[in-house]
């Protein structure tokens, strides 16, 4: 039995719009098991981590999934098996982080600096989001196929 492995599209590009915003640093766009489907880090950035490499990428893709998953655990303790997590937030000294769900299979995350309107980046979250939510559904991976 032999599978086939489907690349993955880089997504990045869409997020032009969100890194352009005053004070974000970087976003990432994740499927719901962890996987780096794009990313982008705004320019002339200095600091700790001044432009995200796919491996630093990599790491907060499967740290948004990780994030992603204990609040919808810590919600459906809570409220119940139906209530769906819309948006998760940290509040750092540095900075703030954002996750929402971003179609099916799918999160964004975005960080940013303390300057940041936290208010303006999370609903110019949700208008790419609702914008562009078709690219950004992860849809299941295509099963293994079986050799002739």
């Amino acid at each position: 039995m032999t599978g086939i492995i489907t690349p993955l599209p880089d997504l990045g590009w869409m997020l032009r719009p969100l890194i352009e915003i005053p004070g974000v640093r970087h976003s990432v766009v994740v499927s719901e098991d962890g996987l780096r489907l794009g990313h982008a880090s705004a320019e002339n950035l200095t600091g700790p981590v001044a432009d995200l490499s796919v491996a630093e990428a990599e790491s907060l893709s499967a740290a948004c999934a990780a994030m992603t998953m204990t609040g919808r655990s810590t919600t459906a303790l809570l409220y119940g098996s139906g209530a769906d997590v819309r948006q998760l937030m940290l509040e750092t000294d540095h900075g703030f982080v954002l996750f929402t769900h971003a179609g099916v299979g799918a999160h964004l995350g975005v960080a940013t600096d303390l300057s940041a309107d936290v208010g303006l980046v999370a609903q110019q979250m949700q208008l790419l989001v609702v914008k562009i939510g078709s690219h950004l559904s992860s849809l299941p991976r295509d099963p293994a196929a079986s050799a002739s």
